[in-house]
């Protein structure tokens, strides 16, 4: 197995011809047995002062010395001392630290130095092992060498191990391991229902939604994976078996062969599609038969669906098929807690991914759930049509668009689906999972070239400390909400009562109206085959007309040029001297060579108009004096109309997206440099797209105002869109169509939303606030329990229960903010919990008991600790508003287009 090596030092050097898989087994195979006695080695350590045995109990025959990597004591080298049965690397952990391999170690790395590792990954996921041992080798003063960071991976990797083993005792302890606990229970203002509270209109709000950042590499060639390890001590991941069992559900959309007509009625810009185009659709549904999650409805896809499909479409030609995991699909509650992930293995978005999501939900979370999703309004069909469609019609499950990506939805979508117009959504915005994303995009340059055990665990690392961040400001959200709501309602509803006089309408009007917009909308109709037909039999009458016309022109002239008496055949003598060929060339024979060429489109034309007339069943020709032709023109200028709007209407909103893409967070100077570039072809595009739309909007009867740049280079000018697409005027007949009334619509909608999110908002602090004091409870009885039984556990449980209270004094200083706010009718008091009790010890106590200072697991420590956090957060307000750059730039533009429409 091995060949020795001789040098010209004397020292025998031994080459490892394993592979790296047969280490790697080797190496798992040996760490797995010794696991147990590491985690009780690491507690000994972590807790006790007797980890290290006593002199009289070792065995100087199995004491060894290794070399150590301490960045905190600069040791290079440790004398282990051990007793004849423990193993080299259990004598290692009692001294503090962790061998690079679990036999024979040449390197050490002390566990404290590999918690700080940890901790740095955990507030910068993009922070490598490879930084860090260089950062090593540069506080030993000595060169970096692969082997460092090779000897650190290793130890890194078993020392999350014994971290995970010590989590899993903890949880367990706290009754906090059972199947499904962390989705049902980890985020208090969903899952905390409350005896006697007013009911919510869903039960739980949740975001899914999918994002391509964290990829994999595939491996190449005949390479085959080295580590095959799969990671399943993560509850956030569902399995590739569970996941797969819905892939038959729903099937990719098969390309039908297109028909092209001879005119220009078949394509929307007049031209065909190039064959680059359908190459590209055709190898799309090639390459994948599992269908997207717009592909389980029925019926044609609608609007949203095809630019929700161009999309994907064009983010799946940069894959490259390189990869093996394209990145993952996540589900989120409305507070920003993670409820489960999925891998999106070699595909882009498919239904399958959502659709396993969407039942997992139905299995822990219940009924009345509300689902928001990107392309929610497509793939409810999807869902009614799978499996789940039952389950779907029995516990009411609902699903919307999220706010910002509404508004690249059609409008009659956007009045059923957009969340400002849903009874019960409040403020929220459905947005989560965008800022879930660009946080764990920082995880990208890590997991790339990882294996993919090594990506799932630093992807479980990651989502760990953002539940844990999300957790400690869930308060904070709560207040900031509650504020927010509070200053619409008081700043906005006098606005709207004097709106309303001076408009002589009441409430009752409004929501009249908006049912009224609701119905119009519903009823809208798209362009029937039969208008096709009839605007195509018009374009070929008119080109037949214009070709005879030309035809009869051609030979008139042509015939000017005859000779007033037929003279003998002869051929003309040569001409001598310099001759110029285009002033030369006979005018006779370009007239002659014209006209043969009209003649025979005259023909062809014929024939395709009496092909069309006997598949129309027309009798009689039309003409330009008929009703019918002089209605199919007119339809025919509208069609043109709704077309150059539509084509300004799609590069506004592009436009719209690069700009939230150029203020988001973690996005690259070159690409910062690329949208801005496009940005400004983008402009241009607009430009020319306001010049097509006036001219079309002239040829209108009557015709409409033009528009200019600047009106239409602002967020603004989405609302108009809708209004502008009727041409008919059965729109703007409608009250509510009126720019005053709509005006006063969004703003009694928007406070409508207001008054529910407040309602929300205080439903889900009280249930935060009774969740603190009964977690209290149990931490108080837990750690009096392990404490009496001389556990050695209890140092474990209470650095868990440090990190709580210190998110519970910061989460309960906001709940008691909220509870000082003007305009708050809230209850104050926790309340009782309305499902059994989450741990054994709340069985014990009363619900109703008071939480003074004499009672264990009181609040008035916690509420002392509240009140310094408050005290230290306003002595930080004016530095820093508690919010991060990334939500600043994300939230800023969602804000502004959440006042637009809806």
């Amino acid at each position: 197995m091995t060949t020795t090596i001789g040098s010209t030092s004397g020292v025998r050097h031994v080459k490892d011809k394993r592979t790296w898989k047969q280490r790697v087994q080797n190496a798992q195979k040996n760490w797995d047995p010794l696991l147990p006695q590491l985690v009780d080695a690491y507690l000994a350590w972590r807790y006790s002062s007797t980890a290290v045995p006593p002199p009289d109990q070792t065995d100087d025959n199995y004491a060894f010395t290794i070399d150590t990597i301490d960045i905190y004591a600069m040791t290079s080298s440790l004398s282990v001392s051990r007793t004849a049965n423990q193993s080299a690397s259990e004598a290692l952990v009692r001294h503090g630290f962790v061998g690079n391999s679990p036999v024979n170690p040449s390197v050490a790395i002390s566990l404290k130095t590999l918690e700080l590792l940890r901790c740095l990954k955990l507030v910068k996921p993009s922070f490598s092992v490879e930084a860090f041992a260089k950062l090593v080798c540069l506080m030993y003063s000595i060169p970096y060498r692969p082997s460092y960071r090779t000897a650190i991976s290793d130890a890194f990797a078993v020392y999350l191990r014994i971290q995970r083993l010590v989590q899993s005792q903890v949880l367990r302890t706290l009754a906090r391991d059972t199947a499904n606990w962390r989705a049902r229970n980890a985020c208090p203002a969903c899952s905390y229902k409350l005896e006697g509270e007013d009911p919510p209109t869903f039960s739980r709000i949740i975001c899914i939604d999918g994002n391509n950042s964290l990829k994999r590499l595939a491996t190449t060639g005949r390479r085959t994976p080295g580590d095959i390890r799969v990671f399943e001590e993560s509850d956030y991941f569902l399995s590739r078996e569970y996941v797969d069992r819905f892939g038959a559900e729903v099937k990719a959309r098969q390309v039908q062969p297109k028909l092209h007509m001879k005119s220009r009625a078949s394509s929307p810009d007049g031209a065909a599609p190039s064959d680059q185009e359908s190459d590209e659709e055709e190898d799309s549904q090639r390459n994948n038969t599992e269908g997207d999650p717009t592909d389980g409805s029925t019926a044609a896809p609608s609007p949203c669906a095809k630019t929700w499909k161009a999309a994907a479409a064009d983010e799946k030609k940069h894959t490259w098929g390189i990869f093996d995991e394209t990145g993952i699909f996540a589900c989120a509650c409305r507070h920003g807690l993670i409820l489960w992930l999925v891998d999106m293995v070699r595909s882009g978005e498919l239904a399958k991914y959502a659709l396993a999501i969407v039942a997992k939900a139905h299995e822990v979370l219940g009924a009345n759930i509300m689902i928001g999703y990107d392309i929610g309004c497509a793939f409810k069909e999807t869902v009614r049509n799978s499996s789940l469609g039952p389950q779907m019609h029995a516990l009411g499950t609902r699903f919307c668009v999220n706010a910002f990506h509404g508004y690249s939805h059609a409008y009659d979508c956007q009045v059923m689906n957009h969340p400002n117009t849903i009874q019960g959504m409040g403020l929220e915005d459905g947005e989560v999972l965008e800022r879930v994303f660009s946080a764990s995009n920082q995880l990208a340059p890590v997991i790339r070239y990882s294996t993919p055990y090594l990506r799932r665990v630093l992807i479980d690392l990651h989502f760990q400390q953002w539940d844990h961040e999300k957790y400690s400001n869930i308060g904070l959200m709560l207040y900031n909400n509650i504020v927010q709501a509070l200053d619409i309602v008081n700043s906005q509803t006098s606005s709207l009562e004097q709106t309303l006089s001076a408009l002589e309408l009441t409430r009752e009007d409004l929501v009249r109206f908006e049912e009224e917009e609701r119905k119009f909308f519903a009823e809208l109709r798209d362009e029937s085959d039969s208008n096709l037909h009839a605007v195509a039999y018009v374009e070929a009458l008119q080109e037949l007309r214009t070709a005879s016309e030309e035809l009869l022109d051609a030979s008139r002239r042509f015939n000017q040029r005859a000779p007033d008496q037929p003279t003998a055949l002869r051929w003309e003598a040569p001409r001598s001297g310099a001759t110029d060929y285009d002033a030369d060339l006979s005018q006779t024979r370009k007239l002659e060579t014209r006209r043969r060429y009209l003649r025979e489109r005259v023909k062809q034309l014929t024939e395709e108009v009496n092909a069309m007339e006997v598949a129309l069943n027309i009798t009689s020709r039309w003409q330009p004096g008929d009703t019918a032709y002089r209605e199919t023109l007119q339809y025919i200028a509208t069609r043109k109309y709704q077309r150059a709007l539509g084509k300004l209407q799609r590069l506004v909103i592009q436009r719209l997206f690069e700009l939230n893409k150029l203020n988001l967070a973690q996005t690259g100077y070159r690409m910062r440099t690329y949208i801005a570039k496009n940005l400004q072809r983008r402009c241009r595009a607009i430009r020319k797209a306001v010049k097509q739309y006036n001219a079309a909007a002239r040829e209108l009867d009557p015709p409409r105002d033009p528009l200019d740049w600047s009106k239409v280079s602002h967020y603004a000018f989405l609302e108009e869109f809708t209004l502008l697409q009727d041409t008919g005027n059965d729109l703007r007949a409608k009250p509510w169509s009126q720019p005053a009334v709509r005006e006063t619509m969004r703003m009694a909608r928007r406070i409508t939303r207001a008054q529910e999110e407040i309602s929300n908002a205080s439903r889900e602090a009280r249930r935060a606030h009774t969740f603190i004091r009964d977690e209290e409870k149990i931490f108080a009885a837990v750690l009096a329990d392990l404490k009496t039984q001389g556990s050695y556990l209890y140092g474990a449980v209470q650095d868990y229960v440090r990190h709580r209270r210190a998110a519970n004094a910061k989460n309960l200083a906001y709940i008691l903010r909220i509870h000082a706010l003007d305009g708050f009718d809230g209850q104050m008091s926790p309340g009782s919990y309305a499902g059994d009790p989450i741990h054994p010890a709340l069985a014990l106590s009363s619900p109703h008991t008071s939480s003074d200072a004499t009672q264990p697991g009181g609040l008035s420590s916690l509420t002392h600790d509240a009140q310094v956090v408050a005290r230290t957060e306003e002595g930080e307000a004016s530095l820093d508003d508690g919010d991060d750059l990334v939500h600043e730039e994300v939230t800023a533009i969602m804000e502004f287009l959440a006042g637009l429409r809806t």
